[in-house]
């Protein structure tokens, strides 16, 4: 992806050289809930704020320590910094073509553990977005996941993905989708409601792919590959995939993300039209 030279985001915390802070007693319950949360799109971690102020009472604190970033450290902050710039003109563009008003998001770098206004959360819970303070989270690790475990291709672009996909959900939370889904998912039947689940995410691999579209003609952005890249991290990500790997079989009624050809879909749809109208995933999932 070509990124150098551009404007980079005011919007970004790095917190990647700073470690310690509360640590949660008894093992990594809040980093559970909060994977839950991402697993189910974010609205859900205002549900969840009692359960998680209760379980941060039983926090100890550990001595902060702070240490300097690594050069290549430097240049990853550099390039998601510009991510986030380039999804902020994006969107601005987008809402002020449809007459909405965006409200950029924050997002924080962080190493293996950070506290957010939906709880505490480790790098084992992959990149979140937490609609309680509006800012995406990730540890950069994951990516290194995404290819040794799950056989993602990796590159530049797998991280512009993620990223596109994550602020999707602040797209959600902007246009009340996910507080409307949340209302749709009461009373239904777990299965059901995880099909509310998966159209939330693959609208937000949809929005992933519109933000490509949008940026290719702003700034000409993609490189051979760019493409492929975020295509493979998408299939790596699928439901199926994730169960298949993890547990040997595949249940699809559990599914809450979408299979891996749902997912790589569903981000093309968006990357072919460039059109926000045509993501309707819940019509499509009925």
């Amino acid at each position: 992806m070509k990124w150098l030279g551009r404007r980079q985001s005011d919007n970004m915390e790095d917190r990647r050289g700073i470690s310690g802070g509360k640590v949660a007693v008894g093992g990594g319950l809040i980093g559970i809930i909060i994977l839950l949360v991402n697993i189910f799109g974010g609205e859900s971690a205002q549900n969840l704020a009692p359960i998680l102020e209760q379980l941060q009472q039983g926090q100890s604190s550990a001595p902060t320590e702070q240490r300097d970033l690594t050069a290549e450290e430097k240049e990853t902050g550099e390039f998601v910094a510009t991510l986030l710039a380039d999804n902020e003109d994006v969107w601005n563009k987008i809402f002020t073509e449809n007459g909405w008003t965006y409200e950029a998001p924050k997002l924080v770098l962080f190493s293996r553990q950070v506290q957010t206004a939906c709880g505490g959360a480790s790098a084992a819970s992959g990149p979140f977005y937490c609609p309680g303070d509006k800012k995406v989270y990730m540890d950069m690790t994951f990516f290194e996941e995404l290819k040794s475990k799950f056989g993602a291709k990796g590159g530049d672009f797998a991280v512009a993905y993620v990223v596109a996909h994550e602020i999707g959900h602040h797209v959600q939370t902007l246009l009340g989708t996910s507080a409307k889904m949340r209302k749709m998912q009461q009373g239904l039947s777990e299965a059901d409601a995880n099909k509310l689940s998966v159209a939330l995410e693959l609208q937000a691999d949809f929005y992933a792919g519109v933000w490509t579209h949008y940026n290719q003609e702003m700034n000409q952005i993609l490189e051979p590959g760019d493409i492929e890249e975020a295509l493979s991290a998408a299939n790596a990500v699928g439901d199926d995939a994730i169960q298949k790997k993890m547990q040997g079989q595949v249940v699809p009624d559990s599914f809450t993300h979408g299979t891996s050809e749902q997912r790589v879909y569903w981000f093309n749809k968006g990357f072919k039209s460039g059109d926000i109208k045509q993501g309707d995933t819940f019509a499509e999932l009925r």
